[in-house]
This record gives structure tokens, C-alpha cells and sequence, in this order.
């Protein structure tokens, strides 16, 4: 396997020819994603993107675990840029190269998927989740609202009943309720969720490019419109919140922990 050292918390690989491997590695974060994780994502996304030799990208998280989300740590930070009205937050600009990457992405999911490591789900191509992993949409219970376009692509998968009980609720759910949401195309073996995405890359990569990139292109052409639009306006709630005293309360209390 051919790669470089982790930068910015993430490791980026090639297991062999054709296929791009993207590891989160913040282990002593669980996996949460900084400022810096957020853009070495968005650079790496964009560079297997523009590079002709890669067919297929598969997304991870090292150590057993997928991601425990946006790092709290940096939503105590009030007057950051983020925040600012003029421009996207590291989170939004990385989940627009996702959604902007052309090649097929892929998800291995092990251990915690939290927040954004939820609705990144949804902008995957395919997803696939050892046994023993667990999933949380803990928005409300930080005083904030749904982000990464899930207020109209989770209703869309998972039907509107299920949808808001993931987001309004915020439980922890598992494997098989992930698939069932339609978050996830298959539960595997715990362990073998890398193992299946790597397979199922290897598949993709064997395919003609041109024909993946044309029928990805179809599967979403009549929901970038709308996806576009609801990121935008789920963020500017978003960051409304995140800013005011319930959401500021709840992440003390988070870091305390």
C-alpha cells in the first residue's frame, strides 16, 4: 500500500491501482473533524478527482472507529469565520467536494459514525457498516438543528417518519437501523467494512469511467438543486444556534465530560 504520513488528520493511500483511500486519523479525537480535517478532506477529494488514474475513492476513519463528528472544541469559538455570514464553514466546503467529487466514493464505517459522520452518508455513492457499529444524529440535543443537507435527503431515504425520528430525537441507533434508514447499502461482518468497501471499489474501478461518471451524474442531477439550496439554508440555522446560549451550554458540558 503506497501512501504518505497523516496531514491535518487524515491519511490518504493507495491500496492499489485505481482505488484512492481516505483515513480519518484523530484517534485520540475518536476521529472528530477539526478545521484541519475538514480541508485536507476537501484537497484530497479534489485531487482524486482531478487525477485520472484514480476510478474510486473509499472513506474511512482508523483505530476501529469512523468519526465522532464535528470537534466540539471548535464550536465554542463563537466569533470564528466560520460563523461569518460571507462564506461557507470548513464542514459545508468539504461536503460540497464531496458532492462535487465525480469519481465514486465509497464509506467504510466501523465503530462510531456521529453528526456529520452521519449525513456525509448521504452524499456518499455506496456505504457499508461492520456489525457493530453505532450511529447518532445528536443535533437537537446540542441545541442545534440538522446540517450536511440531511433535512431533505434523510426523509427522502428513510421516509419522513423515520427521518424525524432520527433528527428530532437524536438517539443512537445501530448497523441494521442504519441500512434500514437507507443510510448504509449492506451491514457486514464487525471488522469488514473496509474489506467490502475495497471490494466493491475494486468493482467500480473495473468499470468504464466514463460510463460511472455519466450514471452518477443521472442518479443526482434532479436533486442538486434543491441539495445545493438546503445546505446553504441549514447552515446559516445552523450557525445561528450553534452561536447562542443553549448550544454554547450543551458543548461546556460536552468538554467537561
Amino acid at each position: 500500500m503506497s501512501g504518505a504520513p497523516a496531514r491535518g488528520g487524515l491519511q490518504v493511500s493507495d491500496p492499489e491501482p485505481g482505488i484512492r483511500l481516505l483515513t480519518i486519523d484523530r484517534p485520540g479525537r475518536r476521529n472528530a473533524l477539526d478545521r484541519a480535517t475538514y480541508a485536507a478532506l476537501g484537497a484530497a477529494l479534489a485531487e482524486a478527482d482531478r487525477d485520472a488514474g484514480v476510478r474510486a475513492v473509499v472513506l474511512t476513519g482508523a483505530g476501529g472507529c469512523f468519526t465522532a463528528g464535528n470537534d466540539i472544541a471548535d464550536f465554542r469559538d463563537v466569533e470564528s469565520k466560520d460563523a461569518a455570514t460571507e462564506g461557507d464553514s470548513p464542514g459545508l466546503t468539504f461536503l460540497r467536494a464531496l458532492r462535487a467529487c465525480a469519481k465514486p466514493v465509497v464509506a467504510a464505517v466501523e465503530g462510531h459514525a456521529v453528526g456529520i459522520g452521519v449525513t456525509l452518508l448521504l452524499h456518499c455513492d455506496l456505504a457499508y457498516a461492520g456489525a457493530g457499529a453505532r450511529f447518532r444524529l445528536p443535533f437537537t440535543a446540542l441545541g442545534l438543528s440538522p446540517e450536511g443537507g440531511s433535512s431533505h435527503l434523510l426523509p427522502l431515504v428513510a421516509g419522513t417518519k423515520r427521518a424525524a425520528e432520527l433528527l428530532l430525537l437524536g438517539e443512537p441507533f445501530t448497523a441494521e437501523a442504519a441500512r434500514e434508514a437507507g443510510l448504509v447499502n449492506a451491514v457486514v461482518a464487525e471488522g469488514a467494512a473496509l474489506e467490502t468497501a475495497l471490494d466493491r471499489a475494486r468493482a467500480l474501478a473495473a468499470l468504464p469511467p466514463a460510463s460511472i461518471a455519466a450514471t452518477k451524474r443521472a442518479l443526482r442531477r434532479g436533486l442538486d438543486a434543491a441539495v445545493d439550496r438546503t445546505l446553504a439554508e441549514e447552515a446559516e440555522v445552523f450557525h445561528a444556534l450553534r452561536r447562542g446560549p443553549e448550544a454554547q451550554a450543551a458543548f461546556a458540558r460536552f468538554l467537561a465530560r
